[in-house]
């Protein structure tokens, strides 16, 4: 039997299971990951017949501005929509800000800087409508952190929006390809006490990481999991398939205490498949998390 995690004598760690938005509709050609304008309703439903908790919702560049989250009516709509199924959304994965990064070169014109506070103040502000906590902002591929004046101005940038959003009771959730050590410290650079980091087991193992090492590193600054599998220095693949080491994975969130969301975030199958494949990997990942002592909120 596996060993009750840290913490309290006989206390174990509550966390929900959730799925990227988008996972349970047809890609198309969309590529892996994009806003499902045509599903993202029945991707609702769905997700409750599959047991899951909640979805994190995707805020992309493309056509943002028929995003529900960019209106009053439309989060209207998704308060219905999580009344109607108990699926909730606790959690905005900024995609908006992989094809617009605030600190890179290209980004720099005075429109562009300007654009981009009115974005994503706007989504804080319509993010409380919803119910949602955590807004994930991606600092990888495109969007990575390459020099010392990028960090610099990245910096600020995470300033700037941390105290925006701490005054709407927002908290930032970072996702870089930093090394474990490095990922710490750059926190520690932030200096924001709303500013935590998005632990992704698939960039992980891509970037030849130990997880061990980088979750304990990390240690109750993780707000959020995403779990996925990539070849080392390769794409997404099946759970299971890559040099993600899912032990590690959970006993080392066990040891730190995770209580929080667990992100389906793996390889897509063929279209059509969807279903099948989003609960061929609930399955997997719940065998992790019963034999590592972690326990799902009904």
């Amino acid at each position: 039997m596996a060993e009750e995690p840290a913490g309290k004598e006989g206390e174990r760690v509550m966390i929900t299971y959730g799925i990227m938005q988008g996972r349970l509709t047809p890609s198309q050609g969309r590529g892996i990951q994009f806003f499902p304008f045509e599903n993202w309703r029945n991707e609702f439903y769905e997700s409750a017949k599959l047991g899951l908790n909640e979805i994190e919702w995707i805020f992309d560049f493309d056509d943002y501005q028929n995003n529900p989250l960019w209106s009053d009516d439309g989060c209207s709509s998704v308060n219905q929509i999580i009344g109607e199924t108990g699926v909730k959304v606790h959690s905005i994965c900024f995609d908006y800000f992989m094809r617009r990064p605030f600190f890179k070169q290209e980004c720099d014109s005075e429109y562009v800087l300007k654009e981009n506070r009115l974005i994503m103040k706007k989504v804080i502000s319509n993010m409380k409508k919803v119910g949602a906590e955590l807004l994930e902002i991606p600092f990888v591929d495109g969007s990575s952190v390459k020099t010392e004046e990028e960090e610099i101005r990245a910096i600020s940038f995470i300033k700037e929006a941390a105290d925006y959003a701490g005054d709407k009771g927002i908290i930032i959730g970072l996702e870089t390809d930093f090394p474990p050590g490095r990922f710490r410290s750059f926190l520690g650079e932030i200096k924001r006490s709303n500013v935590y980091a998005n632990y992704d087991s698939g960039n992980s193992s891509g970037l030849g990481y130990d997880h061990e090492e980088e979750i304990m590193s990390l240690h109750q600054l993780i707000a959020n999991v995403h779990i996925k599998d990539r070849k080392l220095h390769g794409t997404t693949v099946d759970l299971g398939t890559g040099n993600a080491d899912f032990d590690k994975v959970f006993s080392s969130l066990r040891a730190v205490g995770y209580d929080k969301a667990i992100i389906l975030q793996a390889a897509r199958t063929e279209d059509g498949t969807e279903t099948e494949n989003i609960s061929a990997q609930l399955l997997f990942v719940k065998k992790y998390v019963e034999e590592y002592g972690l326990i799902c909120i009904k």
